[in-house]
């Protein structure tokens, strides 16, 4: 028997989610919710949904959808600032829940640290699952790095590096992001929303969202941040994007709690970094004995003694990096991507380096079993506090800022 799982928020990301969730095999039925009709009657009318969507199991508010007892999670993919008050709410009504990134988006560092601190308290209490849908946890790098790490393939971690190089008019258009999530009935209440902060003086910068950059390497390690030194450059052509930002352009180098130093950069006004190319948001690590970097395995073999074998190295397909889906989901999954797939066809993930499936599986997984995803609260709000803590840093020209500790 499979579970009962309902989508809040059907805009581009969501409905890019809604055919996911309904293939995948321990799925038995799916609830939409949206307050704007039109975007439930655009999945309604997918041929593909028809088999575990019904008309009868479309809501038009958050509050209606959490009352509907049978359904065992619901999925948030709503504007960033809504997150965090959301999947609480989805929470005390007795249900797990999945959070796309961030975890909340305001910027009052301490209020954002705040509601993590309620979610993590949420699920110690309450007994249902967060899990945040951080796409780097599925790149293929990320796979491959940790295997080798759980091998103890890297030997004795020395130093990682990180990035999100997404310049404001890159590919991904960040003017365009933002104009899509501050429209409709939802987003046209953005302005209001963001009027108090600004009468209180507060400002954000690109690490009030750092988990594109620090997820990868502090989950391929299986560590966390001590403590973090970090500088900013601001934005000095009056260019409106920025006109909340203390920086538009933030690095940050962390002690880490392994022994190891990591350098992260999140990047929004830089000359380089179109968000498809591998370099705009990747990572490195090296370690004594191996050594990732830019699809690259190198290892020397070296022994406790100190002995070396011939360095190896290994350039890496991303099908040798990635772990594989059961056939039954993967074939499921291929099918919900591309109808037209032929029985030979080979699965290919797609979204964020094709961790889309992936986090769909993982929660979908995690429900059915009744087990802690793998990116869960706790670790979803240290690498919000990381961020919050080189946002702090930066403001006081690099003052060495601890890492606050929640959960």
């Amino acid at each position: 028997m499979g579970i009962k799982i309902g989508l809040v928020g059907l805009g581009s990301f969501g409905t890019a989610f809604a055919k996911l969730f309904t293939s995948h095999p321990l799925v038995d039925k799916v609830a939409l919710c949206d307050c704007e009709a039109d975007k439930i009657k655009k999945i309604l009318a997918d041929p593909y949904m028809a088999s575990k969507v019904s008309p009868r199991d479309c809501y038009a508010t958050l509050d209606e959808i959490c009352k509907v007892d049978e359904l065992d999670a619901v999925a948030i993919i709503t504007q960033p600032w809504l997150h965090a008050p959301q999947c609480l709410q989805v929470m005390e009504s007795g249900k797990s829940v999945y959070s796309a990134v961030p975890v909340i988006s305001l910027p009052d560092n301490n209020e954002m640290l705040d509601w993590c601190g309620k979610l993590v308290e949420a699920v110690e209490r309450t007994g249902r699952q967060y899990m945040l849908g951080e796409t780097t946890i599925y790149r293929p790098q990320t796979m491959f790095c940790t295997r080798q790490a759980a091998a103890g393939a890297f030997g004795e971690f020395v130093y990682a590096e990180g990035e999100y190089v997404h310049d404001v008019d890159a590919g991904c258009n960040l003017r365009d992001v933002r104009r899509h999530r501050t429209t409709g009935i939802i987003g046209s209440q953005y302005a209001a929303f963001m009027k108090k902060y600004r009468d209180r003086g507060c400002r954000t910068s690109p690490m009030n969202y750092p988990t594109h950059s620090v997820s990868g390497p502090i989950y391929a390690m299986k560590t966390r941040a001590v403590k973090v030194s970090a500088l900013g450059t601001p934005n000095t052509n009056n260019d409106s994007f920025f006109a909340d930002n203390d920086f538009s352009n933030v690095t940050a180098f962390y002690q880490l709690a392994n022994g190891a130093s990591l350098r992260i950069c999140e990047f929004r006004e830089i000359g380089a970094g179109s968000i498809d190319r591998l370099e705009s948001e990747t990572f490195r690590i090296f370690g004594k004995s191996g050594s990732f970097s830019a699809n690259r395995w190198e290892e020397n073999g070296r022994t406790v003694e100190g002995t070396a074998k011939p360095l190896i190295r290994k350039d890496l397909t991303v099908a040798e990096m990635r772990d594989p889906l059961p056939p039954e989901v993967a074939s499921a999954f291929k099918h919900a991507m591309n109808p037209n797939a032929a029985p030979g066809d080979d699965f290919q993930p797609s979204g964020h380096g094709g961790s889309h499936p992936y986090l769909v599986h993982e929660f979908v997984t995690s429900v059915a079993e009744n087990r802690e995803p793998a990116i869960h609260a706790r670790m979803a709000a240290h690498f919000m506090a990381m961020g919050a803590a080189a946002h702090w840093s930066a403001q006081r020209d690099g003052e060495l800022v601890k890492i606050p500790d929640i959960g």
